[in-house]
């Protein structure tokens, strides 16, 4: 495919790499509103420069867009690329409100055009085998789920994007824990009920959460714990299901987040504890496997993993939870109404 990326911020240093890559994708301009920053990056990834997106999605030879710019223009954006005939691949959290959500994934079904959300970390090997293992049964049915996810925010956030609530779905509870809220839906069922609270503790400066903790009931009985973070003052990723009769833990995303590891344990009620360890060494192979899984799903006409619906379904969740937070209640997921 003939590729345009809208935004040239950090996601598009990450997402054009593979598109050039693939050979067999062609990357043909990066679009920003900040043109000085798409000159840059085309020149890096040998394409072409645009200041206006409107302008990218019209053009006739260019067949999928891949958007990385601040939630607040995703819809219309994507929209737009949708009803131009554009396949879309849209970075996390998919939108601002639920509304918006819900008229991307409708403009995807009208135009018959492959709408992908940001979930990289299913693509992750020790994920990706974690969820094999799962899927297969060999840790019976699952009970719980739990989640720490956090980094290490910096000075001057204040001042970005994400602590802007005029550009940003959320503070970090949904900018981060959107990946974990996904995970737990693939692992574990659709989320039906959340309980949540969210702080700011320490990034003072600006109003969106730093810190958010949630509690999920799964529609088939299993519950789950999330945390996320910017005050994890050294960058961490654990996720972990239990099931009767074992276990799955994943730790490390690579790079500052340490190796990925995947360990596996069994229930056995006498003999000595022991864990199955893999170590995935290596650079973060996710992104490059998600757009695989892109790529191929619009040769094969099909849902790729990680859709328009599941990103719209992890944003009623974290808007849910939002409002259960307000109302100091455990809520049914998309109760209260939409923002």
């Amino acid at each position: 495919m003939r590729v345009a990326i809208i935004g040239a911020g950090l996601q598009c240093r990450r997402r054009a790499p593979v598109v050039v890559e693939s050979q067999e994708d062609e990357l043909v301009a990066i679009a920003s509103l900040h043109y000085e920053h798409a000159k840059s990056a085309a020149e890096r990834f040998g394409c072409e420069a645009e200041r206006d997106w409107q302008a990218v999605v019209e053009r006739g030879d260019v067949e999928a867009v891949v958007v990385c710019t601040p939630p607040h223009v995703h819809a219309e954006i994507s929209v737009a690329a949708l009803r131009a005939g554009k396949h879309v691949l849209c970075e996390k959290p998919l939108t601002r409100t639920e509304a918006e959500a819900e008229e991307m994934v409708k403009a995807a079904d009208v135009s018959g055009r492959v709408l992908k959300c940001g979930f990289n970390h299913r693509h992750h090997p020790a994920i990706w085998e974690a969820h094999r293992i799962v899927a297969e049964g060999a840790i019976g049915r699952p009970l719980t789920g739990r989640c720490r996810y956090g980094i290490c925010g910096r000075p001057g956030y204040e001042k970005e994007w994400r602590a802007d609530p005029r550009q940003a779905a959320g503070g970090q509870f949904i900018e981060q824990g959107t990946h974990a809220i996904d995970l737990f839906r693939w692992f574990l069922g659709e989320i039906e009920e959340v309980a949540c609270m969210t702080a700011v503790h320490y990034f003072r400066k600006q109003e969106l959460d730093d810190n958010g903790m949630a509690l999920f009931r799964c529609a088939g009985g299993a519950t789950a714990m999330m945390h996320a973070s910017l005050t994890q003052w050294k960058n961490l990723f654990s996720f972990e299901v239990f099931g009767e009769d074992g276990y799955v833990l994943v730790e490390g995303l690579g790079a500052s987040y340490g190796t990925e590891r995947l360990m596996v344990g069994r229930r056995d009620f006498t003999a000595p504890f022991r864990d199955e360890v893999t170590e995935f060494r290596g650079g973060d192979r996710s992104w490059r496997e998600e757009w695989r899984d892109f790529t191929a799903a619009v040769k094969e006409g099909r849902a790729p993993l990680g859709d328009g619906g599941d990103g719209l379904a992890a944003m009623r969740v974290a808007l849910t939870a939002y409002r259960a937070e307000r109302e100091r209640a455990v809520l049914a997921v998309g109760a209260g109404g939409r923002e």
